[in-house]
């Protein structure tokens, strides 16, 4: 059974494993903790059963008018079940106030985001594994 939750206090290291699949260098499970931490919003997909995360997604914000949805990502094991759209229907939810909320993907991906009202528009980005190296490690 798969329960949400938006506590991040919830969510510990241990259960971060597995993610960022196919990534130049995958954050640690501490950054990834990090990262949902100091997101302005972010939802937990947890398998109890198994002790760990099955998916999650976060937002940054400026809370008052723009939003980004910088990750989404569901476990391979977990895909196909409905997760990914249950995070991104929480995700959003009590957004409408938001002139914008942003998010960056893979041309193939956007028939997915175009069923949560999302549209195409040109965008640009900047990437650098080397950040994802773990300062303690």
């Amino acid at each position: 059974m798969i329960r949400y939750t938006d506590d991040i206090a919830e969510v510990d290291e241990h259960m971060l494993s597995g993610f960022f699949a196919g990534w130049p260098r995958s954050p640690s499970p501490a950054q990834h903790l990090a990262v949902l931490r100091g997101s302005f919003r972010a939802v937990v997909a947890i398998d109890d059963a198994e002790g760990r995360a099955a998916g999650f997604v976060n937002m940054i914000s400026d809370g008052v008018l723009t939003a980004a949805i910088p990750w989404l990502e569901v476990l391979p094991a977990y895909q196909g079940q409905g997760l990914g759209t249950e995070l991104m229907r929480r995700v959003l939810e009590g957004t409408d106030h938001l002139y914008s909320v942003d998010l960056l993907c893979d041309a193939p991906l956007l028939p997915y985001y175009a069923r949560f009202g999302m549209t195409s528009v040109p965008g640009a980005a900047l990437r650098r594994p080397a950040a994802l190296r773990d300062p303690a490690g």
